[in-house]
């Protein structure tokens, strides 16, 4: 029979980074690439020059362990407004790269087998809802009039994103995850207001903390930007080991910080 102290959360990290725009979140992975962590970007928001310029000043011989794939539907203006050009693939080509890590010359096997000196990292969350949309929208059924129900849409993107996060975060999924998220504050029943992760619509947000043993806040104040452990009074946060973590830490070296008191680095 199994130990409490041999369950599988011990070798693996999966995160959820929260903040609103510009707060800090792609550029506080320097820290991890310092700490001899390979990462390897599902990069949907194609800003990943932050993190380019940060390697480059910290640790320019360690920029060979980043591997990203930018992925995104391209959009062109029309009198109809904004359309998708052709048939939407971000979110296809996405769940593709999920499974096995393979485009072009590149195969880097399944990210669930990296193991644990690899973090997959989703950046961000809210470009991939945005593609699930993209993705489900064409193949919703109109009407009479050809008038499409777009809660059918925003169900099924719901379900495919969830059904992509409970993969992520499962015990067979044997490698560190980091998704990166925004901020969306949503009213509750009771007339309060709170902060989840941005999902497609409301109903998956107040879900998405739910497959995830931790969560973290990116602030900024007094100019200073920091990362927060503790829940505040709009944002519920977590972490495996509330005891050995600290309230929060610098930018610059937290997310390594983070991972030191869960696991130890690479060698």
């Amino acid at each position: 029979m199994p130990s409490l102290s041999d369950h599988q959360s011990n070798d693996f990290v999966k995160i959820l980074l929260i903040g609103d725009a510009q707060s800090g979140k792609t550029g506080s992975l320097t820290s991890l690439v310092k700490a001899g962590y390979k990462l390897r970007i599902l990069d949907l928001d194609n800003k990943l020059d932050v993190l380019k310029y940060f390697v480059q000043h910290e640790c320019p011989d360690k920029l060979s362990s980043i591997e990203f794939r930018t992925l995104r539907d391209r959009y062109a203006i029309t009198p109809a407004g904004p359309m998708v050009l052709g048939t939407p693939k971000a979110f296809t080509d996405a769940t593709k790269m999920l499974d096995r890590w393979k485009y072009g010359d590149v195969d880097l096997g399944k990210p669930e087998a990296w193991g644990k000196d690899y973090i997959l990292v989703i950046d961000s969350l809210s470009r991939l809802c945005d593609a699930a949309y993209d993705w489900r929208l064409p193949l919703t059924p109109k009407g009479k009039g050809g008038e499409v129900d777009t809660r059918a849409t925003y169900g099924d993107a719901q379900d495919a994103v969830e059904y992509m996060l409970a993969s992520l975060t499962s015990a067979s999924f044997q490698t560190n995850v980091l998704v990166i998220c925004h901020v969306a504050y949503l009213e509750l029943p009771d007339g309060t207001k709170k902060g989840f992760p941005q999902g497609v619509g409301k109903a998956l947000s107040p879900k998405i903390p739910q497959y995830f043993p931790s969560s973290i806040l990116y602030t900024t104040k007094g100019g200073k930007r920091s990362i927060q452990t503790v829940s505040t009074a709009l944002i519920d946060l977590a972490n495996p080991a509330p005891f050995a973590m600290k309230d929060s830490y610098e930018i610059k070296t937290g997310l390594a910080d983070f991972f030191k008191v869960l696991r130890e680095p690479p060698k």
